[in-house]
């Protein structure tokens, strides 16, 4: 199926009727499917360890103002959840060509375009409005973030530059600072660390997915850099990514020496796996070790910077 037909077969769902109503087949598991929870969970552990770190540096807790902290996870999980549906209601014209995203009920016709552009925008103004009853700093992130994704990622260079994978970084990296700002919103330098080590976290993160999905993203039409200039030279900027990691995630060394020797030891062992990919002779098979590393590297970080602050 071309893009062309893709666009028609669209149009055709949204004018017979909604076929997902027709149906009977939209549930509250297809708003969720177009909510991408996966993504919106993993980005709630950063923006609860800067509101959990924030709070700790102010001389206060979470426990002291519980409302706060509901509004602001709240808030960036709604306004999360919102930039993914837009996300979805941008990109139907394209997902039916990706194996990862062709179920999507944005592309099935369980979800009309009109009814996910309305809960993209419904939800993400249901998010800024409690992001600003936490704080209305949190609230400007919150939207920047989300302009950031929408407008300069999704609508713009996901489709036209192998830089959309910096772009899209910078809205990755604000759910930190929207849970510090939900309590201190004249953001510290240690905020700002956090944001670094999201942002530079992003590109290998994404680098390797591309790599992975590389014929995918090629059918697409998405210049992924992969696809435009081949797996070497990303594997290379893999590895520099992770280099320039390792002494960014030691910007907050002052968490103790726990901390700094176990983020050294996990910046240490992806680079040593982004390496040692110079001689694997499977290039997916490297991608996916390096793809899940990732994540494990996020998840263990930012929850061992919690840990560090409770004894």
């Amino acid at each position: 199926m071309n893009k062309s037909s893709a666009l028609t077969s669209n149009e055709a769902v949204e004018s017979n009727g909604l076929i997902g109503n027709e149906a009977g087949k939209v549930t509250w598991k297809s708003y969720l499917a177009i909510s991408k929870t996966g993504i919106v969970m993993s980005n709630l552990i950063t923006t609860f360890t800067g509101l959990f770190l924030a709070a700790y540096y102010t001389g206060t807790t979470i426990g002291s103002d519980p409302l706060n902290a509901l509004f602001a996870l709240l808030g960036s999980a709604f306004i999360l959840a919102g930039g993914c549906a837009l996300n979805n209601y941008i990109d139907r014209d394209i997902d039916h060509l990706m194996e990862r995203t062709k179920e999507r009920p944005s592309v099935s016709g369980e979800l009309s375009g009109r009814q996910v552009f309305t809960y993209g925008l419904a939800i993400s103004a249901a998010g800024t409005i409690l992001l600003a009853m936490a704080s209305l700093m949190a609230a400007v992130i919150g939207v920047a973030g989300l302009v950031i994704y929408v407008v300069l990622y999704s609508m713009w260079t996901k489709r036209t530059t192998t830089l959309n994978t910096i772009v899209g970084s910078f809205a990755g990296a604000v759910p930190p600072l929207i849970g510090w700002a939900a309590i201190d919103p004249g953001l510290s330098p240690i905020a700002w660390s956090l944001f670094l080590i999201m942002f530079i976290w992003q590109p290998p993160h994404f680098l390797a997915l591309a790599m992975k999905r590389a014929d995918e993203y090629k059918r697409a039409g998405i210049p992924m850099l992969p696809v435009v200039a081949g797996f070497d030279i990303t594997k290379r900027q893999i590895v520099w990514y992770i280099a320039a990691l390792i002494p960014v995630s030691l910007t907050v060394a002052h968490f103790g020496v726990v901390y700094t020797v176990i983020a050294s030891l996990l910046g240490i062992g992806w680079l040593a796996l982004g390496i040692a990919g110079y001689k694997y002779k499977d290039d997916l098979k490297w991608a996916n070790q390096m793809f899940v590393y990732s994540l494990n590297y996020l998840t263990i970080l930012f929850v061992l910077m919690i840990i560090v602050h409770m004894f």
